[in-house]
């Protein structure tokens, strides 16, 4: 692998044979396009890198992103604290009699729309309709690729995340194998005391890692682009961790690992495939405030909320 000079507007190296140099393609196009639907400014022209489905997501998604931010939506009460995960009932009931709904009551929210915190900044983008049909096409089929894994994820005794009686089973016709797995590049082993270096996930170890990364490449670059205007500086903190990871994959001649960095397109180090789940009432309380996780839904499914 050839690294080439800077190749981003702050400088970070990344190799030309990544994924991840269309993903920053794709990422400065929306940006740059958010920005001129934002101020009205010139029309955008996209890189020659960029395919024609590619630009078309992209065109897509800062449209609903410049509606969501044209539309702040709420405010988040400061009153809600990391313990707050959402499973106690008592404690939810004064929260909700702290900060009741507006004179509207509660809402049903499904156009693009943003939610502030105390201070004024957007701490939730609400997206829907971001995803164009190509697009939500190619993750089902990368979710095929990920079927044995998927199989071997649900447990009868295991937690909220994987056990089965979450799980909508193959009798029921759902169509993608239920299951809940993570995938990564470079994924810290728990319980191993004596690895000190990360190493590829085992859903990416198979003869169909190159399949199941290509066929997320364009959904991985999409969610990057959405993080590119949302959050700037986790945006380009994940390049510089990738363009790292590069030297040290091969510096150390980490397994498998500079291999499936040439095909990994998000900024984002691990992602999560949840397929036919219904997932119980809670807050996710562990995750950095400062710092967005993006949730994307693919499918038909009803009684749905967040």
């Amino acid at each position: 692998m050839n690294i080439s000079s800077p190749s981003t507007s702050n400088g970070i190296n990344i190799w030309h044979t990544w994924a991840l140099t269309v993903t920053y393609e794709a990422g400065e196009y929306t940006e740059q396009k958010f920005k001129a639907e934002k101020t009205g400014g010139d029309p955008v022209i996209p890189s020659p890198n960029l395919d024609t489905d590619l630009v078309m997501a992209c065109d897509r998604l800062a449209d609903v992103l410049i509606k969501a931010y044209k539309n702040p939506s709420g405010r988040y009460s400061k009153l809600i604290t990391a313990k707050d995960m959402g499973h106690n009932e008592q404690r939810e009931a004064k929260l909700l009699a702290r900060c009741p709904p507006g004179h509207e009551g509660k809402k049903l929210v499904d156009k693009p729309a943003t939610i502030l915190d105390a201070s004024s900044a957007i701490i939730t983008w609400y997206l829907p309709d971001a995803l164009t049909d190509t697009t939500q096409k190619e993750i089902r089929e990368a979710t095929d690729f990920l079927t044995p894994s998927l199989e071997k994820s649900v447990k009868a005794d295991g937690n909220w995340q994987t056990h089965q009686k979450w799980f909508k089973q193959d009798s029921e016709n759902v169509g993608s194998t239920p299951g809940c797995i993570n995938i990564s590049p470079a994924w810290f082993q728990q319980g191993h005391e004596n690895l000190s270096d990360p190493e590829v996930s085992a859903s990416l170890k198979g003869p169909s890692s190159e399949n199941i990364l290509k066929g997320i490449a364009r959904p991985a670059a999409i969610a990057s682009a959405a993080l590119r205007v949302m959050h700037p500086e986790q945006y380009f903190a994940g390049l510089q961790t990738f363009s790292n990871l590069g030297h040290k994959a091969v510096s150390k001649e980490l397994p498998q690992m500079p291999e499936t960095l040439e095909y990994w397109a998000s900024v984002f180090n691990t992602l999560s495939i949840i397929s036919n789940q219904e997932t119980p009432n809670h807050r996710d309380h562990l995750s950095v405030a400062e710092c967005f996780d993006i949730l994307t839904t693919v499918g038909n499914y009803s009684n749905e909320g967040l």
